[in-house]
């Protein structure tokens, strides 16, 4: 039996999450239908993690195993060919038979973009949130600071989130601008549910001016969802980046 690493990118939009569920189409349960129909076995995926519904990739790691033999530039060729458009294998190939794509990921690197021109975009509707106006960056780019380093966030849990605890270490949060976009950059060694977009939520709310940058320490400090902003839509989103050490 041997174990393959998959570098996988999508547009979740049409998608219920990464992970299967009865009677709902997963990006998880599309591949390995694929995988099922080339390999002629049924198939188990691990991901490095689970994305929500309509969210997107552009780095997802998953690995699967099998004992059949396999030319990784061929079967990458015939699962490109069998799944849709809006998902795509990058690579595949072998990795040791104890690697963990979740658990030995080191780093997980998201961006979230916002559109902030007064129209909407024919182009970008499908990946950003579209915030007609515009935001003050400078003051989102000092409420961004605050969440660097390790902090329990649980201001920015989902209620339903299963994760064992709400500690996490932040190495860089910051957005860039350019050309109707404010894009929003974050890396951590892991998250929670909704983390990132309770985030974006809440500092859009600074860069609006209905709240001052300085809010935002307060609000996680006080480690109450209640005290953030709302959870940003989920379309803005994308899983650049998974590192390993």
């Amino acid at each position: 039996m041997t174990q393959y690493r998959m570098l996988l990118e999508y547009d979740g939009t049409d998608y219920h999450g990464w992970q299967l569920q009865p009677d709902a189409r997963t990006l998880q349960g599309v591949l390995e239908a694929a995988l099922a129909t080339v390999l002629r076995h049924p198939i188990r995926l691990a991901a490095s993690g689970r994305t929500d519904a309509g969210v997107h990739a552009f780095g997802q790691v998953a690995t699967f195993r099998t004992d059949r033999p396999v030319e990784p530039r061929e079967l990458r060729r015939s699962l490109n060919a069998l799944t849709p458009p809006d998902l795509a294998v990058r690579e595949i190939a072998p990795v040791a038979e104890t690697f963990d794509a979740r658990r030995h990921a080191t780093a997980r690197v998201y961006e979230y973009r916002i559109w902030t021109a007064a129209w909407r975009s024919a182009f970008w509707h499908r990946f950003t949130w579209h915030v007609p106006r515009a935001l003050d960056v400078v003051a989102m780019r000092f409420a961004a600071a605050a969440v660097v380093g390790e902090h329990d966030f649980s201001a920015f849990r989902a209620s339903d989130c299963d994760a064992d605890h709400p500690v996490r270490r932040v190495a860089h949060s910051g957005f860039t601008e350019a050309e109707g976009l404010c894009v929003y950059r974050i890396e951590a060694n892991a998250f929670l549910k909704h983390m990132v977009r309770a985030i974006v939520g809440t500092m859009v709310e600074v860069g609006a001016g209905r709240r001052p940058p300085e809010d935002v320490a307060r609000v996680l400090a006080s480690r109450s969802r209640a005290r953030a902003g709302q959870t940003a839509p989920p379309q803005g989103l994308v899983l650049t980046t998974v590192r390993y050490g």
